[in-house]
């Protein structure tokens, strides 16, 4: 099986989001550059930061996220983002009325459940979990291989957290990346089991 990995854009003082759920400029470094990081032209970053997350996301064979972020993105109109094969919803909800059923969407209850049914369908590729809440579950259950952030120079000061709700120490190994894009820095952490 491919790691599963909790990934996200953060501020420098850990927070995936401002206490209003906006992003902010979080996602400035996604812009900024002149090298494109997909085929929808949109997206153009530094070269440092292409190769780091090009990299990535061609392994990626699954995302999990929460059904918040989910409703949030209009379940990306049935198409996963950034080229993912597949996504799974940690929901307690059923689809929305009138979903594609031949979407590749799965919606799951239960974090551990939705985790085995990602693994099964990424085989040897990675397993990404989205950072908040969803993420910080799967990282309390001791479900997470790796830990990458983008961390973007801006401090909320309060906000959605990185980890959501978890408050247990958990250590971890490294960083074992650190690269300096544009407006960002990429960091990788090994879990310590």
């Amino acid at each position: 099986m491919g790691d599963v990995v909790v990934y996200g854009s953060v501020s420098v003082d850990g927070f995936i989001a401002d206490q209003d759920d906006q992003p902010g400029p979080l996602f400035d470094w996604l812009l900024n550059g002149d090298v494109p990081l997909d085929d929808s032209g949109v997206l153009k970053v530094s070269q440092t930061s292409h190769d780091y997350v090009r990299a990535y996301w061609d392994r990626i064979g699954v995302t999990v996220v929460g059904r918040h972020v989910f409703d949030m993105t209009d379940g990306w109109d049935g198409a996963p983002p950034a080229g993912v094969d597949h996504v799974v919803v940690v929901t307690h909800r059923p689809a929305p009325e009138g979903w594609d059923a031949r979407a590749p969407f799965s919606f799951v209850d239960g974090i551990e459940p939705a985790l085995r049914r990602a693994q099964e369908i990424a085989g040897d590729r990675v397993v990404e979990v989205a950072a908040g809440d969803v993420g910080g579950q799967a990282f309390a259950a001791g479900l997470i291989d790796e830990v990458r952030m983008d961390v973007a120079p801006v401090v909320f000061g309060s906000g959605k957290r990185y980890f959501g709700a978890v408050d247990a120490q958990q250590l971890l190994d490294g960083p074992v990346e650190i690269l300096q894009g544009d407006g960002v820095l990429h960091l990788r952490y090994r879990v310590r089991r």
